[in-house]
C-alpha cells in the first residue's frame, strides 16, 4: 500500500502519514455500509436522532483540541478555529431539530376507498467527498442528514485533513453508532472515481472545485445516482449609496479575507456606488493593513497562510496579471513579514483600477485579494455581478429593504444576503446555481435530497 503526508502550510512539517486503502479494503468497508445500511434504515427515527445528538456532544466536548488540529493542518488562524466546531454544532442540532418533521409521509386530501401517502426511502449509501477549507462545517451538511434519514455514509475526506474524519469516527463510535452505519476512507483520486462508479454508493455529496465536480460527473455518468455538487465561486458585494457605511466596509473586509481568503462563499469582488467608492476602499485597506499574518498556532495571528505555497502563487499570478493590465495594488506585500513569492504566506490585497478583462474579477482565487469596481447605480452592479460563470452567494448593502429584495430577484445566484455575507443559516437551502453546482443542503429541503419518494396507493373499497 502507498501512503500519504499532510504537510502543515505553518512550517512546512509533516504532521501525519497515513496509508492509502488498497482496493480490496475500500469494497469490503462498502459491503459492510450497504447491510448496515439496511438495519439502520428500519430503525425509528427517535432512535436514530439520539445516536446522532450523542455524537454531536462527543464532538464538540474536544472543541479545544479539534480546534488544534485544524489550525495545524490547513493553517486558520488558532484564535478563530474554535468557531468552525461551533457552526458545525448549529447545523447539527438545527436538523436534529427538524429532522422528524421534514421526513414525515406527505398525506393528500382523503379520497373515500383510497389509503394514499407518499413515503420517503432513504437512498442506501451516501459517499461523502469533503475539501480541506472547512473540513466539519462542509462535512456537516450532508453527513447527518444522510443519517438522520436512514442512510449510511462513507466519508472521504481531503490528504490535507484527515484527522477530521477519524475525528468524526470516534464521535460516532463513542455514541454508539451501529457497526458499518458510518466509515470513512483515505483513498487516492484513483480511487475516489472507482468508488463513484463502483455501483455501491446511490449518492455522491461532493464539495470541492469545479474539475472535481465534473470528475464525479463523469465517474457517475450511467449509473442513475444522485449527486450533490457545491463548486467553486466568484461571489459578489454591492454597496448602495445608501448603505451603512461602516457595516459595509467591516463585513466585505471580513468576508474577502477570513480563512485566508479561502472560503467558498467568501467576497471575492467588490461594487461600490461612486459616491462612497472612495471612502469604502480607504475603509477596506485600513482593515487589510492592519491584519497580523503569521504562524495560525500563534496567538494574535489574525491571518494564517494558505493551504500551500501553489496556491499563494496562484494568486499572486492574478494580482501581476491585473496590475500588469493597469490595476492599482494599495497593499504593499513586502509590509508583511513572510509574505513572499514561493511561500503559503500571503500579504491580503486590495486592487482599484480592475475590470472585468482581468483574470482577478472572473476567476476564482480562493486567496485573501478583493478587486473593487465603481459603478453608476443598481442596473450596472446587477449587470456585473450576473457576469460571472458562478453563483454561489452575491449580498447587498443597503438601508432599502424594497430594492434589496428587487435586486435580489435579479442576480443570479443560489442565495441573496442584505447586509452581511459568508454565512450559512442551516434554516435555509444551500445551494448554488452555474459552475458553483446543483443539489441542496440544509433546511428541510435538504432532506429531500437524501430520500426518495416512494408512493402508496392502497384501494380500500370496491
Amino acid at each position: 500500500m502507498t501512503s500519504f503526508k499532510c504537510i502543515s502550510p505553518a512550517d512546512d512539517s509533516v504532521v501525519v502519514e497515513r496509508e492509502y486503502m488498497d482496493g480490496s479494503q475500500v469494497d469490503s468497508t462498502l459491503e459492510l455500509s450497504s447491510s448496515a445500511q439496511l438495519k439502520w434504515s428500519t430503525m425509528p427515527i427517535s432512535e436514530r436522532m439520539k445516536i446522532v445528538e450523542r455524537a454531536v456532544d462527543a464532538f464538540v466536548a474536544l472543541k479545544s483540541e479539534i480546534a488544534d488540529e485544524i489550525s495545524v493542518q490547513m493553517g486558520r488562524p488558532r484564535d478563530v478555529t474554535p468557531f468552525e466546531i461551533n457552526g458545525f454544532e448549529e447545523r447539527a442540532r438545527h436538523m436534529l431539530e427538524i429532522a422528524a418533521s421534514s421526513l414525515v409521509d406527505v398525506e393528500p386530501a382523503a379520497k373515500p376507498g383510497f389509503v394514499r401517502r407518499i413515503q420517503r426511502e432513504p437512498l442506501g449509501v451516501v459517499f461523502v467527498i469533503a475539501p480541506w477549507n472547512y473540513p466539519y462545517l462542509t462535512a456537516v451538511n450532508a453527513i447527518v442528514p444522510a443519517l438522520l434519514a436512514g442512510n449510511s455514509v462513507v466519508l472521504k475526506h481531503s490528504v490535507q485533513t484527515p484527522l477530521c474524519a477519524e475525528r468524526l469516527m470516534a464521535a460516532f463510535e463513542q455514541a454508539g453508532m451501529p457497526a458499518g452505519v458510518f466509515q470513512y476512507i483515505h483513498i487516492s483520486h484513483g480511487e475516489t472515481e472507482r468508488v463513484i462508479g463502483s455501483g455501491r454508493v446511490n449518492f455522491v455529496a461532493f464539495t470541492g472545485s469545479v474539475a472535481g465536480g465534473k470528475m464525479v460527473e463523469r465517474a457517475a455518468s450511467g449509473r442513475f445516482i444522485g449527486t450533490g455538487l457545491e463548486l467553486g465561486g466568484k461571489d459578489p458585494a454591492y454597496i448602495r449609496h445608501d448603505a451603512h457605511l461602516q457595516n459595509a466596509i467591516e463585513t466585505v473586509a471580513d468576508g474577502a479575507f477570513f480563512n485566508s481568503g479561502q472560503s467558498c462563499c467568501g467576497i471575492e469582488r467588490v461594487y461600490v456606488h461612486k459616491s462612497v467608492f472612495d471612502d469604502v476602499v480607504d475603509g477596506v485597506c485600513a482593515i487589510a493593513r492592519a491584519h497580523k499574518l503569521g504562524d495560525p498556532r500563534i496567538e494574535g495571528t489574525t491571518l494564517g497562510p494558505m493551504v500551500k505555497a501553489s496556491a499563494a502563487d496562484f494568486v499572486r499570478d492574478q494580482i501581476l496579471q491585473a496590475t500588469g493590465s493597469g490595476a492599482v495594488a494599495h497593499i504593499d506585500e513586502h509590509a508583511f513579514d513572510r509574505s513572499r513569492t514561493g511561500s503559503a504566506y500571503l500579504a491580503p490585497q486590495v486592487l482599484t483600477g480592475v475590470d472585468h478583462t482581468m483574470r482577478v474579477m472572473t476567476e476564482e482565487s480562493f486567496g485573501p485579494v478583493i478587486g473593487i469596481m465603481s459603478v453608476e447605480g443598481d442596473a450596472q452592479a446587477i449587470e456585473l455581478m450576473n457576469d460571472s460563470d458562478f453563483g454561489l452567494t452575491a449580498c447587498v448593502f443597503t438601508e432599502d429593504l424594497e430594492a434589496a429584495v428587487d435586486i435580489g430577484n435579479q442576480v443570479q445566484t443560489g442565495t441573496w444576503f442584505m447586509n452581511r455575507c459568508d454565512y450559512l443559516d442551516p434554516a435555509l437551502a444551500w445551494t448554488g446555481v452555474k459552475n458553483s453546482g446543483r443539489g441542496c443542503t440544509l433546511s428541510s429541503i435538504g432532506f429531500e435530497h437524501m430520500t426518495r419518494p416512494k408512493s402508496f396507493h392502497l384501494r380500500t373499497e370496491w
